[in-house]
């Protein structure tokens, strides 16, 4: 009997919302990564050649689209409790997919910066509710359920890279693969914002929070020591895993000399991994064993991604960079659980809200580092050393976070 009811409590269960968030997920990834695998057919048209010293504006791009998502980010508590998290993240898709579509019409850089602008007020509140979004609807085992989430994140990179990359390298216009994402955004709105079944509604908080009780859940969490140890996890988690996304395009097609579709097959390589690894802990996944996958992860990624820089041969990248996709899938969403089990006493979704604050900022500070590094030194491939540095921080972290657990609780960490 104890069996049974063990395999049924491991089964995973999804309804209409589960469907929503990996929807949103994918036309997330999707409007993100579409700009990093055509920027240098892009980069070209609208005059900012990567080969003639363009590298800083290309990372530059998505380090305003960050500013704009931090932005947003900072206030979605507010909407998510004026609102409710499923009204929140529907518009917020919405308004991602309206700036996307601005991208694909952009005559000039100075536009596409604004453009992107508009898309990173959408992303900002997705970005910050759509873990506690998914951690609502499964407050059990809410781990294994966000890193099935979030593997839409890569499956989103998996077909946008192999699509556009393909389309590319036959001569289709960047701007018309960026009007298609946009289309794919609109359709993860709707799902969202149609009326709900009166039978399975989303949980929502019975009654609108005011913004005074949220800010004083963030000012609670900030004042907490440790969460400052996960906030810098965070940002390390996110820096080395965007680098890889946005730049290992480029940097296939202008160290190798390859075509744009070579390039996509590397971003796709390094998405499948995350797409497999994702999948496999969403379904194998102990949420007493978050620590232990985090740590392991990271010391693994961190020498397999060091040889990328000095690799000479296409197919071993590409190898490389699917293992390295592998180690990298637990970060994002392990490490917010991770703190959540840690920090029980803060409140999730403003915790899960703050900790993106530091993700994001990670994403658009190493893209852009990447390619100053890359103007100063003329080579991009020896900025690819920030991929394993962050790796390698990111480690130590949880290493010093259990050492930490084990000298105030020995207990909770022998069992």
């Amino acid at each position: 009997m104890s069996g049974s009811k063990a395999d049924t409590s491991r089964r995973m269960v999804l309804g209409r919302y589960d469907y929503a968030a990996f929807q949103s997920f994918f036309s997330y990834a999707s409007g993100t990564v579409v700009l990093p695998v055509a920027l240098v057919a892009l980069a070209r048209d609208l005059g900012f050649d990567l080969e003639e010293g363009g590298m800083t504006e290309g990372g530059l791009l998505h380090f305003t689209r960050t500013f704009f998502v931090m932005a947003s980010m900072l206030f979605c508590g507010i909407a998510a409790g004026r609102w409710g998290k499923r009204r929140s993240m529907g518009v917020a898709v919405l308004l991602m997919g309206t700036g996307v579509l601005l991208c694909a019409w952009a005559p000039s850089y100075a536009v596409l910066l604004l453009a992107l602008m508009v898309a990173g007020l959408g992303e900002g509140v997705l970005e910050g509710l759509a873990t506690p979004f998914v951690q609502d609807l499964h407050p059990d085992e809410p781990a294994r359920y966000i890193n099935l989430t979030h593997a839409f994140w890569p499956v989103g990179v998996l077909a946008t890279v192999l699509v556009s990359g393909g389309l590319l390298a036959l001569g289709v216009s960047w701007r018309l693969l960026v009007a298609g994402i946009a289309l794919v955004a609109f359709v993860a709105a709707a799902l969202l914002l149609l009326p709900e079944s009166k039978l399975r509604k989303y949980p929502e908080h019975p009654a609108p929070i005011h913004w005074k009780t949220i800010w004083g859940q963030a000012r609670q969490i900030l004042g907490i020591p440790r969460f400052w140890l996960f906030f810098c996890a965070m940002f390390l988690a996110g820096g080395g895993e965007f680098c890889l996304t946005f730049w290992s395009a480029s940097h296939i097609q202008l160290n190798f000399g390859a075509s744009a579709w070579a390039g996509g097959i590397g971003t796709a390589c390094f998405a499948g991994g995350m797409m497999s690894g994702r999948i496999g802990w969403g379904i194998m996944l102990k949420q007493h064993h978050l620590r232990q996958v985090v740590f392991w992860s990271a010391l693994a990624g961190t020498l397999i991604a060091l040889p990328i820089p000095q690799l000479s041969n296409l197919w071993v990248l590409f190898g490389l960079l699917f293992m390295v996709g592998v180690a990298t899938a637990p970060f994002w969403p392990t490490v917010q659980s991770y703190c959540a089990d840690r920090l029980p006493q803060a409140d999730t979704t403003m915790l899960f809200v703050l900790l993106s604050c530091a993700g994001i900022p990670g994403c658009g500070f190493f893209t852009w580092l990447m390619g100053f590094i890359g103007n100063r030194t003329g080579d991009l491939a020896t900025a690819f050393y920030l991929v394993p540095a962050c790796f390698l921080a990111l480690a130590i972290i949880i290493a010093f976070d259990g050492w930490r657990s084990a000298q105030t609780n020995p207990r909770r960490e022998a069992s």
